[in-house]
């Protein structure tokens, strides 16, 4: 069977569509998803399902949190094979003096247009640095997200497509938790 991560946008975040972990798990068994496990209180959720697209698990898992908990958030949803990927295509990872405790991927629901990509390229002020590799935004952000200007911006209605964005370290550990499941 499958193994899938899903990224919902915004829960437990400011003390905002507040969410305990446990209730979450059990409300996406409810709809069948298996060995669910989530890291860290964002909702970061890797499971089991049958073979289903990442479009409409997203769908499935949307739904059932605005029944369940009345919090109408997005989720990105990716196969294991393709976080293992987005690992695997960082371009930041082939440059030299980078702290990858400073990098970021930004999750997106489809490739942005290029003209609005040109936008965002064109807001990114030094040290920052950006890269996109089809669905996902690659960050290197020195000064940490904190200190970027670029992430003060409306990136995700910039680009017109669904964003959520998870540090590197987030981004292995769901990785090492998919090899895990299987």
């Amino acid at each position: 069977m499958p193994v899938y991560v899903a990224m919902p946008r915004g829960i437990n975040v400011g003390g905002h569509k507040k969410i305990k972990m446990d209730l979450l798990r059990a409300a996406l068994e409810e709809i069948g998803l298996e060995q669910v496990k989530t890291y860290i209180q964002s909702g970061n959720i890797v499971f089991k399902y049958a073979k289903a697209s990442p479009e409409a698990l997203s769908k499935k898992i949307e739904n059932k949190i605005l029944e369940e908990f009345g919090h109408a958030v997005s989720v990105i949803t990716r196969s294991a094979e393709e976080i293992k990927k987005s690992i695997a295509g960082n371009p930041f990872l082939k440059e030299r003096g980078i702290d990858e405790e400073k990098l970021h991927v930004m999750f997106m629901s489809g490739a942005p247009a290029p003209a609005a990509l040109k936008q965002l390229e064109a807001l990114t002020i030094a040290p920052d640095q950006l890269r996109c590799v089809g669905k996902e935004l690659y960050f290197y952000l020195p000064n940490g997200m904190a200190g970027s200007v670029l992430m003060k911006k409306p990136v995700d209605r910039l680009l017109g497509v669904v964003t959520t964005t998870r540090n590197w370290r987030t981004v292995n550990t769901l990785q090492q938790m998919c090899m895990d499941c299987r």
